[in-house]
């Protein structure tokens, strides 16, 4: 589903802060709800409604009723008749009890640049800004802090570049070990799936 709210926020051209929102309020009312209660089919595109509705990128209901039928055409799934606007403006309000109506979601994009930029590495940017990216294919933002994400993404960075931070580190004061076993969490992913963290995902 998380690949469906990826493509879907494509075909509608939103930023990438609603995608990444829409992604975590799927998450999170994947851990609090039944999927039996819940029908993912109607909760990704619904989760990426509400997140563009927070985010300030507002994304009309029939264009996004519009592409979902279109992806439905092309993947030859009979599921068209399922996706209609207000089942999505219902599902928006099932989510919104789901959230308890809590839809503020901190990212790790800011810490990010501010780390990078305190450590000195602000070359490691895009490297960086590409394994949060690939973060949000892992259930790592309902679990750590946004700044523990953005740490553990800086180190993974940082080690496969040969750039040397461990002082910049120790100053941090941070714990290590938790660092290290997000980090093992990221290159996890990337081992599942026989991919290069150097190419992302």
């Amino acid at each position: 589903m998380i690949s469906d709210i990826w493509r879907l926020a494509q075909q509608v051209k939103v930023r990438q802060r609603v995608i990444v929102t829409a992604i975590t309020y799927f998450r999170c009312v994947c851990t609090r709800k039944s999927m039996a209660e819940y029908d993912p089919c109607l909760v990704a595109p619904a989760c990426l409604y509400l997140a563009s509705k927070v985010e300030e990128s507002t994304v009309q209901t029939r264009h996004l009723v519009f592409y979902i039928k279109m992806m439905c055409v092309v993947t030859g799934s009979d599921d068209k008749y399922r996706f209609e606007f207000k089942y999505i403006l219902e599902m928006e309000m099932k989510l919104l009890e789901a959230l308890n109506y809590y839809l503020v979601v901190l990212h790790p994009y800011c810490p990010l640049l501010l780390l990078l930029q305190d450590a000195g590495i602000t070359d490691l940017t895009q490297f960086a800004w590409g394994l949060v990216n690939d973060t949000y294919k892992m259930d790592l933002i309902l679990i750590y802090p946004p700044y523990m994400s953005a740490l553990a993404c800086i180190y993974i960075a940082s080690v496969l570049k040969g750039k040397d931070t461990t002082s910049w580190f120790e100053e941090l004061h941070v714990d290590m070990n938790i660092l290290k076993n997000i980090s093992m969490e990221i290159l996890d992913l990337y081992d599942t799936y026989k991919i290069d963290p150097n190419r992302g995902l």
